[in-house]
């Protein structure tokens, strides 16, 4: 049986990219251990947008052991001291008939031969829209290099890449810069949402290179369902701007929101919050 924590109601949830890892780097060995010191104080989660082989490529084969609860996709894969705890998917929320699959039309208006997965998520033509539209979209984008892999399907959303996550990770650091400059993804977020904004979705910016779409309700507020028990839950997350993939938690009356820049300053928040009483 686990010892007892000091505050065993109290929860520190993490962001994954720039919060305890650069984007799509491995954890360091100074973040990792202060993660386990952490963990004697109170207990500690992770709650990220990727799916669990990519935060496992981040953090490590044991995180789902190294941390209390770990939430890959938002939420929808949620596990708990290494034991699933629950799923949710697209196809499960929507039913096999609203799915389908078609590689054609990608690749009739890509006109490359690049590796593009896609399925449709939710009405065959609505979709069979939805696709088309952003892919037109990032055809007639204006930018300095793109790279396949524009869309890519997830448990329970659709990440999408102006770039394509095919990229270097130079050339995803040097598409940051040039996003921060230019607002590639906001402005193309902007025209997606009144597009679309029939259809309930939200489009919400992650990482450094791409944006989500999913149903609404399905952001990273989704874990919280698993976290009834606890009385004061602590997220530290970057992208807490309206917009960015944290913003629905940060602002959520059941969590405490903490906006941090880069790992070096979550441990120096959490250092005051949590180590210095």
């Amino acid at each position: 049986m686990a010892a007892a924590r000091k505050n065993a109601a109290v929860l520190a949830l993490f962001d994954v990219d720039d919060t305890i890892t650069a984007p799509r780097k491995e954890v360091s060995p100074e973040m990792r251990e202060f993660m386990k010191r952490l963990r004697e104080i109170v207990s500690v989660g992770l709650v990220g947008g990727s799916d669990l082989v990519k935060i496992s490529e981040q953090l490590g084969k044991s995180v789902i052991t190294d941390y209390d609860y770990v939430f890959a996709e938002n939420g929808l894969v949620a596990h708990r001291n290494g034991e699933l705890m629950g799923t949710q998917s697209l196809k499960t929320h929507l039913g096999d008939e609203q799915l389908k699959m078609s590689f054609q039309a990608l690749m009739v208006i890509l006109c490359v031969p690049v590796r593009v997965i896609f399925m449709y998520f939710l009405t065959v033509p609505t979709s069979q829209e939805i696709i088309n539209f952003t892919l037109h979209y990032i055809a007639d984008l204006d930018i300095p290099i793109k790279r396949g892999t524009f869309i890519e399907f997830r448990n329970g959303m659709i990440n999408v890449s102006p770039i394509g996550r095919n990229c270097t990770q130079e050339e995803r650091d040097d598409f940051e810069k040039y996003d921060k400059v230019r607002n590639i993804r906001p402005k193309m977020v902007s025209v997606l949402r009144e597009k679309f904004g029939h259809l309930n979705l939200t489009f919400s910016i992650g990482g450094q290179i791409s944006f989500d779409v999913f149903p609404k309700g399905w952001d990273k507020t989704y874990c919280l369902r698993y976290l009834e028990e606890f009385k004061e839950i602590h997220f530290f997350g970057d992208k807490t701007y309206k917009g960015g993939n944290d913003h629905e938690i940060f602002e959520s009356n059941r969590t405490i929101g903490h906006t941090v820049s880069n790992p070096d300053d979550t441990m120096q928040q959490c250092r005051s919050i949590f180590l210095s009483k």
